[in-house]
């Protein structure tokens, strides 16, 4: 694997020589954390989706969340035997396929060695269960965050001290220690990626949008790897740089843009048709994810615990569901969305637990929202034929309602 990921980086890094780009850049960076997790030679956290990774970095530490590697798999299209291999050892097919990916990985070898785990009780307690899993399995110390539901000031002073432990655990299991100096030029990476990313959207928001479809795909679920690191400066730099160019020079993402859609939760990570059916056949941009926004404030360098609380309790995922529906709703507002597209991932209560509330959320904007049965990381279950005949038929019925109220 980390040979894999050298020679990656190498035809990336010549790729940018020539053509600069925010999703090259993103790449680019993504590539060189795996490398990092597999190369044996540094300190290794793997963690749940919520964890505080800019202290992670601010310590030294390489990290990631389990579901990002089981995406990495998925995306290079090695997964399959690993969704084979954890379903042999009882793990039910229709449960969460990232989790089993990465179960099936550890199972064979093919996994990154941790020095330690943190799993984080939301978004989902399937994560908190496959990072115990592999926290057995690679028989390393576990600490389990658990992210309170809302932002009272008792919940979020608790987040805060179970953030000044987690350092502890970290810095007595690894020797690394938490200066107070990196950790303050952490906050304010985070800080500057976050203005940048404000812009970023800002400028996605435009009619017709800058944004190419698998532009900021897993934006807003891999970017906070990043966070309070100059990579992830340099990666919205890029992005904003890049689409204020575009708009400026009259260039659309989508050419002659017809449709705007909202991509709702998960992206599906193995190569398919979809996306490029859209664009070429309806001249639809997907134009914003889900979780593709700013929903936090800046965080204070003075008091980083409580601001980093307070940016977690606010993951739109986290609570209860009305924060979710709360945040559709105002991206569906600020993007001008025609139509939202919502892949119900198998075994995940966001994806297809949550599909009934989020269809009556869109239908109180007068949104339709089509709903796909998928694994977004299995591609045995992946029914090409009958997802693109009824995302045609979709697109049908959003271009007769755009052409209604053009006529009216």
């Amino acid at each position: 694997m980390k040979q894999f990921f050298d020679e990656m980086v190498s035809n990336i890094e010549a790729r940018l020589l020539d053509h600069y780009t925010g999703r090259l850049r993103f790449t680019l960076e993504t590539t060189r954390l795996c490398q990092r997790l597999y190369s044996g030679t540094h300190r290794l956290a793997l963690c749940g989706v919520c964890a505080p990774f800019d202290l992670l970095n601010a310590m030294g530490i390489n990290s990631c969340n389990v579901e990002f590697l089981g995406g990495v798999l998925v995306a290079a299209g090695s997964a399959g035997p690993f969704l084979e291999e954890a379903e042999h050892a009882g793990f039910l097919a229709d449960s969460c396929g990232w989790h089993r990916a990465v179960i099936g990985a550890a199972a064979k070898g093919m996994m990154p060695v941790p020095d330690l785990m943190i799993a984080t009780s939301s978004p989902c307690t399937g994560g908190v269960a496959a990072v115990e899993h592999l926290a057995r399995t690679f028989d390393c110390p576990l600490y389990v965050l658990a992210i309170p539901p809302d932002d009272s000031e008792r919940n979020v002073r608790y987040l805060a001290d179970q953030f000044r432990s987690m350092v502890d655990f970290v810095a007595a299991h690894t020797g690394e220690a938490l200066d107070e100096g990196r950790l303050r030029e952490a906050m304010n990476k985070t800080n500057e990626a976050r203005e940048a990313a404000i812009e970023v959207f800002r400028l996605a928001q435009r009619i017709p949008s800058p944004v190419r479809g698998t532009d900021l795909k897993n934006f807003g679920l891999v970017m906070p790897l990043f966070f309070g690191t100059e990579a992830a400066v340099e990666i919205v730099q890029a992005y904003r740089d890049e689409y204020a160019a575009r708009l400026e020079r009259g260039v659309s993402g989508v050419p002659g843009e017809r449709l705007r859609l909202m991509w709702l939760q998960e992206s599906i990570q193995f190569k398919h048709p979809l996306i490029k059916m859209l664009e070429e056949g309806y001249q639809a941009a997907v134009v914003v994810d889900e979780l593709n926004d700013v929903y936090w404030e800046p965080i204070d360098v003075d008091d980083p615990y409580v601001g980093l609380a307070r940016r977690t309790i606010a993951f739109p995922f986290n609570g209860r569901v009305e924060r979710r529906l709360k945040q559709i709703k105002k991206l569906v507002q600020a993007y001008k969305i025609d139509g939202a597209i919502n892949p119900c991932h198998w075994g995940c209560r966001q994806g297809t637990g949550s599909r009934g509330l989020v269809g009556a959320a869109l239908k109180e904007l007068d949104v339709p929202v089509i709903n796909l049965e998928v694994d977004c990381a299995d591609s045995r279950n992946f029914a090409e034929g009958q997802l693109k005949t009824r995302l045609e038929a979709f697109m049908e019925l959003l271009g007769s309602r755009r052409g209604c109220r053009s006529m009216n």
